[in-house]
């Protein structure tokens, strides 16, 4: 099966971002396959020769043959050439932590092709830190125990044998296997990354006169966050197939049980009904200035399952202009609050829908929301932590 990978470097402009003697070196790795497609690689001295349009019409049109190897590369190098990741590396080099040219005319793909030549590893893991950080969109699944254990940075063989789990779940599902699983511990937080197939494409190209079909496997990227405070497994996921396995087998992996994380509610919208404005307080966190809701999605249901979105810059202060509040039998399942952050200028969008969903504006303030949901009831909803009032929690639990 050959991989779509190769065909990010489908231009000469692409690859001349590579200086020659980089490319030549990152390319004779290869050197058989190349020559097997027609493609005779020159000396290093004589880089400048190399034949580019032939070299883009083998990466353009990869066969079976195509050594996995070479688009893993190509793969992780394309991701990698970007400012942002040129800074990050060229800060780790400053460290020790991986060997750069010291020469003032290097392009991001040079930086990148050089760490892969010299630490393949660290490459992949600068990625892999990189596409983590990215994601802002989580569910939410708590552990079945009291005291959360704490969770050391798993070994090599604990992660294999976790990859192995997973790839029975994607071949079945026709994904295919070859998952791989990466942890980064950070502070209280132990971050995963599972780089695995999803399912196949076929797409029709058009090369020299003639149509055919190309068909692939695209690459997927799910994250996984285990804090160890809450005791809890946060999911970056796009079904809920895959949010059911990771809860298995991470569970099973890294604690023994594979309903170590049972997949129960979280979060609730009753407090906004019970409390009204109330419920966006905000005075006793630390780090919050302020919070307002600004959209909340209703069900209204019947025969076509109606849903009514309401938005407004600050939707109590519609409310109480209107001298109305939110019905008490209604049926929330979204809102989104705008959050001013005290250490930023610009507030930012969280939004919560129940049962165990929440998107950040930023995954670092994950912290500091969860923080103000527990404190005002949005987090099991049972009682409203730090409320006087025990009439008020129990409107809250049955709103």
């Amino acid at each position: 099966m050959v991989t779509f990978n190769l065909r990010r470097f489908s231009s000469q402009e692409a690859l001349r971002t590579i200086a020659p003697n980089h490319l030549i070196e990152f390319l004779t790795r290869h050197k058989a396959f190349f020559v097997q497609r027609g493609l005779a690689l020159p000396a290093p001295a004589a880089a400048e020769t190399l034949d580019y349009e032939r070299l883009v019409a083998i990466l353009i049109s990869p066969e079976d043959d195509t050594p996995p190897e070479l688009a893993e590369a190509l793969y992780l190098i394309h991701e990698m050439s970007t400012k942002e990741s040129m800074d990050s590396i060229l800060e780790g080099a400053k460290g020790g932590d991986v060997k750069i040219d010291d020469s003032p005319d290097l392009t991001p793909a040079d930086v990148a092709v050089q760490v892969w030549l010299r630490a393949p590893e660290y490459l992949e893991r600068k990625h892999a830190e990189q596409s983590v950080e990215h994601t802002r969109s989580f569910e939410h699944f708590q552990s079945n125990v009291a005291t959360p254990p704490r969770l050391k940075r798993p070994t090599a063989a604990v992660l294999r044998e976790l990859e192995k789990g997973l790839d029975a779940w994607f071949e079945e599902k026709k994904r295919g296997r070859g998952a791989k699983v990466l942890a980064f511990p950070k502070g209280d937080e132990v971050w995963f990354l599972v780089r695995h197939g999803d399912l196949l494409k076929r797409e029709g190209k058009y090369e020299h006169g003639e149509s055919s079909t190309f068909v692939y496997r695209p690459e997927k990227y799910d994250v996984l966050v285990y804090n160890q405070q809450l005791g809890e497994l946060r999911v970056h996921a796009d079904t809920k197939g895959e949010k059911a396995l990771y809860r298995a087998k991470f569970g099973l992996h890294l604690f023994g049980r594979e309903d170590f994380f049972p997949g129960q509610a979280k979060y609730t919208l009753k407090p906004l009904i019970a409390l009204g404005k109330d419920s966006l307080a905000c005075g006793d966190i630390e780090g919050i200035d302020e919070v307002r809701l600004v959209e909340l999605q209703i069900a209204r249901g019947g025969p076509y399952q109606e849903i009514e979105i309401r938005k407004a810059t600050d939707f109590f202060a519609v409310l109480e202009a209107r001298g109305k509040s939110i019905h008490g039998k209604a049926r929330l399942t979204k809102a989104k609050f705008r959050i001013k952050f005290t250490a930023s200028k610009t507030p930012r969008t969280v939004t919560v829908k129940p049962p165990n969903v929440v998107l950040y504006g930023r995954d670092s303030d994950s912290a500091l929301v969860e923080a103000w949901l527990t404190a005002r009831g949005f987090i099991g909803g049972e009682e409203l932590a730090g409320h006087e009032h025990k009439e008020v929690a129990a409107a809250v639990a049955n709103a």
